[in-house]
């Protein structure tokens, strides 16, 4: 049975080892973050037992069987079987019966994430997020990741524009121009956090913006017509 070992840590159960389980399991290890993963195929276990010593093989979700494998000690439970809706449905109920802190859920559809939403879970949904990303990627130029918190807030991460390099934070002054606000800029492996007015850009900087998706927009075409004049 699982038990959490270190009361500072959060600990993360995932049940279903497809291609999202996977990849968050192993995202997750990579900060040694305290796991137990669940799964029905012997052969996935097998293999994430090089990521986590708390690899359980599993035929049934049912709440007596989630016990005990101890997901009820974990801080944070994820169910990663949204292929299948019945088995997502029923699995999440039993999570949240248990009383684990936080519930995540991946869903298919509005209709399928609705249902778990109702049930008290987190509910995410991968393969429209990825896809949100990779638009906002083609969309706007230098973009190089996105996440959107809300319908009006988004994290980029882009690539300093060339008509950006020598000039300082003040002179282009994009709070004011496109509404974007720099959260950091990282460079090779530096990593400013409190950018200054006087920050002069510099070639391979990688900015860091909150904002409005349209102000990301607005700034990649400000670029790209500097750039142009040039």
């Amino acid at each position: 049975m699982f038990g959490k070992q270190k009361a500072e840590k959060t600990s993360y159960g995932i049940v279903g080892l497809g291609r999202f389980g996977t990849a968050l399991a192993c995202e997750l290890a990579k900060t040694n973050a305290e796991i137990l993963v669940l799964d029905k195929d012997e052969e996935k276990v097998r293999e994430m037992r090089e990521v986590t010593e708390h690899a359980i093989v599993v035929h049934s979700l049912d709440k007596k069987t989630l016990m005990e494998t101890g997901i009820q000690n974990c801080d944070v439970a994820v169910v990663c079987i949204g292929e299948h809706m019945e088995s997502s449905i029923l699995t999440t109920l039993n999570l949240v019966s248990l009383g684990i802190p936080t519930v995540v859920a991946k869903a298919t559809g509005p209709e399928h994430g609705e249902i778990l939403s109702r049930l008290g879970a987190e509910v995410v949904y991968p393969e429209r997020d990825m896809g949100i990303r990779l638009a906002q990627r083609l969309e706007t130029a230098g973009v190089l990741d996105f996440i959107q918190l809300s319908q009006k807030i988004n994290i980029s991460k882009l690539l300093v524009p060339d008509a950006f390099v020598g000039r300082t934070v003040l002179d282009i002054n994009i709070r004011s121009r496109f509404g974007l606000n720099i959260i950091a800029i990282e460079n090779n492996n530096d990593v400013v956090e409190s950018v200054n007015p006087d920050y002069m850009f510099r070639d391979g900087d990688i900015l860091i913006v909150s904002g409005s998706r349209d102000g990301v927009i607005k700034l990649s075409e400000w670029a790209l017509k500097a750039e142009a004049r040039r």
